[in-house]
């Protein structure tokens, strides 16, 4: 391994660690720090039990974040699927892992979630440096790993969400595309299907990337178009297995209607979104469409701008990636939870990276803006505020 390579990971690591402690801190403090507004009601899920109001105490630096769809994933890691709950919206990996974590550290899910995601979000970042500093440049990577891990809402990948496990497998499916390892490409492409619904994306991304490849003279098309069939047979399995559970191949698909979500045109999700979050700044809770918006824009400019400056195989992903959720949203809230799917987008923050580089971003005001925000929203999330 070279030496700047070396550097480059120990620094990775060095900012995952001081975000981790950061927010363990923030986490700790939040639930005192507004003490002006009561705190909203816990949620419940079926089967587990909600955790009490938030309350001061050295508990609160880890329980402050077992928060809202974290409960689901705790409840199917310790007791598996139910038929009609809804909890099939919820791709099994990231709750198996839990499982099987928990089973070795004598059955404390909450705790084997916590390991699960904050381990997933270390290789993460380190396999983000790595596959910027080959397919883009060693500062850019510098750059990407500090705007993702000081991100608005990199809270979650911190918390049991999955999101850090799947960006870990999606970055992991890329570098085996890009260096031609399509056995790994396939594999991790598999799992990060069996982690996000959005898995399926990777499919078309490693075929449109296998197909760039040999227009480029790179060697044989079918390693690629195997490892894109690899990773449909990961989204097919959880498919199939609903079909044997309860009939239903779009189970994951059909029980997202437990959470009012409809079926709407993308454009539309964007104007009535955007029409939002300045119709009811002022209101009561008016501020949600809002930062729902501040933090979801600035992804789709750079995911714009990613089509014209990246490889397509990453435009696709963001597309497809972004696409899928701005066509199922909540009616009234229609970008709820974009703000925590566009984490995984690391191409995006590829773009914001080399803004930054270029000097058209001032890096220092981005990483201030981005760390306030974070600060903001784990502020409101530990105190069970709508950030979902």
């Amino acid at each position: 391994m070279k030496p700047e390579t070396r550097a480059g990971l120990l620094d990775t690591l060095k900012v995952f660690a001081a975000v981790r402690i950061g927010l363990l801190v923030l986490g700790l403090a939040s639930v005192a720090l507004v003490p002006l507004v009561p705190p909203l009601r816990p949620v419940s899920v079926p089967g587990w039990p909600a955790p009490p109001v938030p309350d001061p105490g050295w508990h609160s630096l880890f329980t402050a974040w077992e928060r809202f769809d974290g409960l689901w994933f705790l409840r199917i890691a310790a007791e598996g699927y139910r038929s009609s709950d809804g909890s099939a919206a919820f791709f099994p990996l990231y709750p198996l892992l839990t499982r099987a974590v928990s089973f070795l550290i004598g059955h404390h899910p909450f705790a084997a979630a916590l390991i699960v995601s904050n381990a997933s979000f270390a290789g993460a970042l380190c396999a983000l440096y790595l596959l910027t500093a080959s397919d883009r440049s060693e500062p850019v990577a510098r750059t990407t790993v500090l705007f993702l891990a000081v991100f608005p809402t990199a809270f979650f990948f911190f918390a049991p969400y999955s999101e850090s496990l799947f960006l870990l497998l999606a970055v992991t499916a890329f570098w085996g595309a890009r260096t031609r390892r399509w056995a790994v490409a396939g594999a991790a492409g598999a799992l990060a299907a069996l982690t996000r619904n959005v898995g399926i994306v990777l499919a078309a991304a490693l075929a449109l990337e296998a197909i760039h490849q040999r227009v480029e003279r790179r060697g044989s098309l079918a390693p690629g178009l195997a490892a894109a069939a690899v990773t449909g047979l990961g989204t097919l399995a959880y498919l199939a297995y609903w079909d044997l559970r309860v009939g239903d191949w779009l189970a994951p698909v059909h029980q997202q209607a437990n959470w009012e979500r409809v079926a709407t045109w993308p454009w539309v999700t964007l104007a009535t979104g955007t029409r939002d979050a300045f119709r009811y700044v002022g209101n009561a809770n008016g501020g949600y469409w809002l930062l729902d918006w501040l933090v979801v824009v600035p992804i789709l400019v750079a995911s714009a701008i990613a089509l014209f400056r990246l490889r397509p195989s990453y435009g696709l992903y963001l597309w497809g990636s972004l696409l899928v959720p701005l066509s199922f949203v909540f009616r009234d809230r229609p970008l709820m939870s974009m703000p925590r799917f566009v984490l995984p987008l690391f191409p995006a923050f590829w773009v914001l990276a080399e803004a930054s580089e270029r000097g058209r971003l001032p890096r220092t005001a981005v990483v201030a803006v981005g760390a306030a925000g974070l600060g903001l929203l784990t502020l409101l999330f530990v105190n069970w505020y709508y950030i979902f």
